[in-house]
């Protein structure tokens, strides 16, 4: 466990220097609550995240973290049906949401900071006690439908579905958030229950609170509401072990067709670095990804700027499981042949010491460090972002994560590189209209880039 002291103006967390206006405590039922002091405003925004997501999984349950997150805002104790819910939503002024991701589940409210004690009572009875209405669900249906109708209208939804599946073989489920569709309509309150009794504790949680608030006066509140939550007695991780992702034990290729694809789009990814064994590599991962996006870049000049692709862009989810590293190419369709060979040689040349320059390396690492001073702007939805690091990662890797970009050297992305991608099985697919594909008279992406 982290040791947390709450100082007047700074805030310590396992051994690491907070924000100044970051403030951090633990509850003795485990429950960590995290203060982000901004008066700008005179809103509060409330936030509980929960280590559950698609990573907990399988097949039978895939896409049900999905629709926990959509019953949260529906019926409880306190408020038995739906009517009285959003009859109280309204009667706080609240604005609501939440989001299901591979390793977190959040839930966040958005009101006047004069009704924060309310708005933290509202969220217990909705995280603790929630009722799991049959009729609910079925109204809820609809909903999910819509997300899943949106995905499915865009042919890049099914090559990153091809992808995935190959990248991920039998754990495909644990990379899916969204779900299957099959196993959304056929839930059953049981089976939110089952989720509910392996996930929802305390001591799998942060409550967070953004705003125009005082932390201390936060910490008290929260302790009062939430304080009596009974923890969950065993270690959840322990009980219910997240599956380790098998390496990719060969190179895996595939065409996915779809008769609204307008033009080919490729993607080729190899298992990357996650939080748990090298926090190192995450961040070259970072940088080197920013760096190939330069339009600078050898990268971008070779295969956008010489015409044989209309884009390319190489990114890295950090994750706590396997992060994939993932890119993307659009190549022109009179060259796709030679911009996939382009590409290769590219890859090929990635870990000589001349592929970037020094001044890309720096400005990568000063882009970065803009776009992180951008996001949080806007409190409300910085506390988003924080809650993600501290699922995927932890608050100080966060908190740390411009001061450790910085250190990252050409030798740190060259290790990267070498580490997980040059020489490394990867993940190659291509997304081709129909007729496209009959008319180039192939059947396997083999025969396509022979």
């Amino acid at each position: 466990m982290l040791l947390i002291i709450s100082l007047p103006t700074l805030g310590l967390w396992a051994g690491g220097q907070l924000p100044s206006n970051f403030f951090m405590k633990k509850l003795p039922n485990g429950l960590e609550i995290l203060v982000i002091e901004d008066a700008s405003v005179p809103l509060a925004t409330c936030e509980i995240s929960v280590h559950n997501g698609s990573y907990c999984e399988d097949s039978a349950y895939n896409g049900l973290s999905h629709m926990y997150e959509h019953m949260f805002f529906k019926a409880n104790k306190d408020y038995p049906s739906q009517e009285q819910f959003l009859d109280r939503v309204n009667e706080l002024g609240i604005s609501f949401n939440g989001t299901t991701s591979n390793e977190r589940v959040n839930y966040f409210i958005t009101l006047s900071n004069s009704k924060v004690k309310e708005g933290l009572e509202f969220m217990n009875s909705a995280i603790r006690y929630p009722k799991f209405d049959t009729a609910e669900m079925r109204r809820e249906n609809p909903v999910v439908d819509g997300e899943f109708q949106r995905a499915e209208s865009n042919p890049v939804y099914w090559l990153g579905k091809d992808f995935d599946h190959a990248m991920w073989g039998d754990a495909y489920t644990r990379k899916n958030p969204i779900g299957i569709h099959e196993v959304i309509q056929t839930c059953t309150p049981y089976k939110m229950n089952v989720i509910k009794e392996k996930y929802y504790y305390p001591n799998n949680a942060i409550m967070s609170v953004a705003g125009d608030v005082n932390h201390e006066e936060i910490f008290k509140l929260v302790e009062s509401i939430y304080g009596s939550w009974e923890s969950s007695k065993f270690d959840i991780f322990q009980k219910y072990p997240i599956p380790e992702f098998e390496p990719l034990k060969e190179n895996k290729t595939f065409i996915t067709v779809n008769q609204n694809a307008q033009i080919p789009i490729m993607e080729i990814g190899w298992h990357g670095p996650d939080t748990r064994n090298d926090i190192k590599a995450t961040y070259a991962a970072d940088v080197f990804s920013f760096i190939l996006g330069l339009q600078t870049s050898s990268f971008y000049q070779n295969l956008v700027e010489s015409g044989l692709a209309l884009q390319v862009g190489v990114g890295y989810q950090t994750c706590k499981h396997t992060g994939p590293i993932t890119a993307f190419l659009v190549p022109n369709p009179a060259s796709l042949t030679e911009a996939y060979a382009a590409f290769w040689e590219e890859v090929a040349k990635w870990d000589s010491d001349d592929y970037f320059t020094d001044e890309q390396l720096e400005t990568a690492k000063t882009q970065l460090a803009i776009s992180d001073a951008f996001d949080k702007e806007k409190t409300s939805e910085y506390l988003h972002t924080v809650s993600y690091w501290w699922a995927s990662a932890d608050i100080p890797y966060y908190t740390s994560y411009v001061e450790n970009l910085k250190k990252v050297t050409r030798k740190d992305i060259q290790d990267y590189i070498q580490k997980y991608i040059k020489g490394k099985n990867y993940v190659a697919g291509v997304l081709l209209n129909p007729m496209v594909k009959e008319q180039m008279g192939v059947n396997t992406f083999e025969e396509l880039f022979k």
